[in-house]
């Protein structure tokens, strides 16, 4: 979500590694490996695919790392798309090196043969062409909103069209030639160098402001941190072997000055300084998010709750994050944290609304929490000095805004549901299997209560593996590592948050298959298949017992876990369980991932509907029951135009579903609520 941040996708069998490549920003690669060096300085904690460069980078403006570059493919690698740059550089008058080095910044050259970026960038060029659809199946998670449309339309979502129109080609081979990509790219650049300067220039510094220009930031500090980037990496150099065997590399240029006064001509709003939102105990400074990642609210005051904290991980270093929330992506978390100190950045106040979690529902009463790492690797990047700034923090935020701090009300981004039935499948998975969530909640001053155990059908436990102990194995593939560390799908046994859940009470039953993954078919241990498993802190109803162990009701199916004694869980006490009520007569009950008004709410108040239909592949049968995580809402949405609030008059109760929350009715359900007391 997003420069070049990269989101983490769960396992698809039908996806290929390339559908899942992901651009990683020079910076990434610098943090990682800098991290890799000086791995022993981290708390052994613990994800993606590495571009690597030839030279010497700096970091966060001090640090230099020697870095070699690798080819990926094997055999001797291809110049031709150095050829491209030169080629397009000379026909649009644009010093190559000052388009090589964009080029790096936003693709690190590579061209995703055809397909667009996370964020609707195509090739190397990163030329724009946002749909609707884009942006609903992302971190905005808007789909079915009358504003979907809107959300697509700024012209800074659109630059392949513009780059089209300069150079008279199709869009489709914009998209899908590598050399009619650069070219475009190009021609887009130079435009905006004869606007800021009636002519193009021979003289790289002479560029800033053109450079600036091509980041479509909307805000001065957005646009100065995209060039002082490009200039960096112009200034440095860089080389590198691309994902699909092209050589390219730019040699540096030690003494450059670019032309920085430039970036008054753009005429570009300096955002508002804030003060930030953190406990004292926090190094905390505020950067603000680009408006489009977003929406201006006034939460909680204009009786849009606040209630639960999302924590996810960047895919990218902190640098990186920071650096992509300033532009129009359509994706931005309100906090950001480093690894290294637990530092934090703040990028959109509390009040407003972050596109952080894929779900608009979600995203409205919410705030995301980014973690400089990588899902695949935390134990690595999730370092003490994160964990206790991020339990800091989510206590001060949980007492502002009367958040409980239990598991139910902090959540991973794995636990967001998916807002229709197209997008449950590409819901994201970080922070991952190894975010510490026994460790983290300790911090917040929650602990498991009672002894591991286990009572009888009907009553309802915790998920308690443990973490340093519950040592899982998991395969980890390439697509699942934006790093590039993992080159082989391996077998990794290490530290995790989770239970594996089969079908049958033995070792040897499959994996149960979440239905939006694998439609019947059995679930797998690739680290990014989030279906089959159960995480530390859940809550579930006990569907039976055989031996060492435990089914539970999950995803509408009895699911099995090893238990011997309880060791895996705990008796979970003053919870309320949801199953089929009377008005369902006998048949299964309807399972949702949003919670909008019904569309005649809507026309009353004169509003344009939001629309919403049950997940088809889930439901509630008739026998079964669920953990409610919350007393009943009401449903709502929100219209940032006119600042209007739409509260409806049915609610529903967010219930533990499988390893992701969902939504249902609760005229649909009947409740019980189970006391200290309950077996």
């Amino acid at each position: 979500m997003a420069g070049q941040r990269v989101r983490n996708r769960p396992f698809s069998p039908a996806a290929t590694d390339s559908d899942r490549h992901k651009r990683t920003l020079v910076a990434d690669l610098v943090f990682y490996m800098a991290k890799r060096q000086h791995a022993h300085r981290l708390v052994p904690r613990r994800r993606r695919a590495l571009f690597t460069a030839v030279g010497v980078l700096a970091v966060a403006g001090s640090v230099t790392v020697p870095l070699v570059a690798q080819a990926t493919g094997g055999g001797q690698a291809d110049a031709a798309r150095q050829h491209a740059f030169a080629d397009a550089a000379a026909e649009y008058h644009v010093p190559r090196e000052v388009l090589l080095a964009l080029a790096y910044q936003e693709s690190a050259w590579d061209d995703h043969a055809g397909r667009p970026s996370a964020e609707g960038g195509y090739g190397p060029m990163h030329l724009t062409d946002v749909t609707p659809a884009m942006v609903a199946d992302g971190a905005a998670g808007v789909a079915g909103r009358a504003d979907v449309a809107k959300l697509a339309a700024p012209p800074a979502l659109h630059t392949l069209g513009a780059a089209a129109k300069l150079t008279g080609l199709t869009p489709e081979k914009l998209r899908t030639d590598e050399a009619a990509n650069i070219r475009g790219g190009a021609a887009l650049l130079a435009s905006y160098q004869k606007n800021l300067h009636g002519k193009t220039s021979a003289e790289p510094p002479d560029w800033y402001g053109a450079v600036a220009r091509y980041s479509q930031a909307s805000r001065e500090q957005g646009a100065r941190a995209f060039a002082n980037r490009v200039f960096a990496t112009v200034k440095h150099g860089a080389s590198r072997t691309t994902s699909d065997g092209q050589k390219v590399s730019l040699a540096a240029t030690p003494g450059i000055a670019p032309a920085t006064g430039q970036l008054g001509e753009l005429d570009l709003p300096a955002a508002k300084t804030a003060a930030t939102e953190c406990p004292d105990t926090v190094d905390c400074t505020f950067v603000p998010a680009d408006p489009t990642n977003g929406q201006i609210s006034d939460r909680p005051a204009n009786n849009i709750r606040i209630d639960t904290i999302v924590i996810h991980d960047t895919e990218s270093s902190y640098a990186s994050a920071i650096s992509t929330f300033q532009q129009p992506r359509t994706s931005a978390s309100h906090y950001v944290m480093r690894s290294s100190d637990g530092a934090v950045t703040q990028m959109v106040p509390t009040k407003d609304i972050a596109f952080h979690a894929g779900n608009y529902s979600s995203n409205l009463h919410s705030i995301g929490i980014e973690h400089e790492g990588y899902a695949a690797h935390g134990a690595t990047w999730y370092t003490e000095a994160q964990y206790e700034a991020t339990a800091d923090l989510v206590k001060y935020l949980a007492q502002r805004f009367q958040i409980p701090l239990d598991r139910q009300h902090i959540i991973g981004h794995d636990n967001v549901p998916g807002p229709t039935s197209a997008l449950v499948s590409g819901m994201h998975w970080d922070p991952g299997t190894s975010w510490d969530w026994d460790h983290f909640m300790a911090l917040l001053g929650t602990h498991g209560e009672g002894r591991h155990e286990v009572g009888g059908v009907g009553s309802v436990v915790t998920i308690a593996p443990g973490f340093a102990h519950n040592r899982q194995t998991s395969q980890i593939c390439p697509s699942d590592d934006p790093t590039g560390a993992v080159t082989a799908c391996t077998d990794v046994k290490q530290p995790s948050n989770f239970v594996y859940l089969r079908t049958s009470p033995s070792d040897t039953a499959p994996l149960f298959g979440d239905q939006a993954i694998h439609s019947g078919a059995a679930g797998t241990d690739r680290i990014s298949d989030w279906g089959s498993t159960a995480q530390a802190g859940q809550q579930f109803v006990v569907a039976g017992r055989q031996g060492s162990w435990t089914a539970i009701w999950f995803s509408g199916a009895k699911v099995w876990f090893y238990n011997p004694h309880g060791v895996n869980t705990t008796r979970a006490t003053e919870v309320t369980v949801v199953s089929a009520g009377a008005a369902a007569d006998g048949k299964p009950v309807a399972v949702y991932g949003s919670s909008y008004p019904d569309a005649a709410e809507y026309a009353a108040a004169g509003l344009s509907p939001s629309t919403q239909a049950p997940l088809n592949m889930y439901t509630i049968p008739a026998d079964q029951a669920y953990v409610a995580t919350a007393a009943p809402a009401a449903t709502d949405d929100y219209f940032a135009g006119s600042g209007k609030v739409l509260i409806g008059a049915k609610t529903m109760y967010t219930i533990q579903y499988n390893h992701r929350t969902a939504l249902v009715y609760s005229a649909d359900v009947s409740a019980k609520s189970l006391g200290r007391g309950h077996h």
